[in-house]
């Protein structure tokens, strides 16, 4: 069983690309995709025809915690809670530093989640 004990409030920090380092504890706020403008029929802002769209969304798991295993600007090998290593193109995402504490806690409950599934 996992103890959680309650402290000070702690909040993430958003992190610009160049500030990640191995070993931190990030997670997705945001993810952009790029749409050509193309399908949005009528709706595309006049001259726009041949551009493309960014959209930005939450990502499903937005909140889970990401273990930096290796920087190659602008792409981070993570890892999360008992799954596989992945990439992530820091050009399409924004990232935040997670205090450590919440990070391993979470991490910690996750894996355990995962892991009785």
């Amino acid at each position: 069983m996992i103890e959680i004990t309650m402290s000070a409030n702690r909040t993430s920090q958003i992190l610009a690309p160049e500030d990640i380092a191995v070993g931190d504890y990030v997670a997705l706020l945001q993810i952009s995709y790029e749409l050509p403008s193309f399908l949005w029929c009528d709706g595309a802002p006049a001259g726009t025809t041949e551009s493309t769209v960014r959209i930005s969304c939450i990502p499903h798991r937005s909140g889970v915690p990401l273990k930096v295993k290796a920087v190659c600007l602008p792409f981070l090998l993570v890892k999360s809670p008992g799954r596989k290593p992945r990439t992530i193109d820091v050009r399409k995402c924004r990232l935040a530093r997670l205090d450590a504490g919440y990070a391993k806690t979470a991490w910690r409950a996750l894996k355990l989640q995962r892991r009785r599934k």
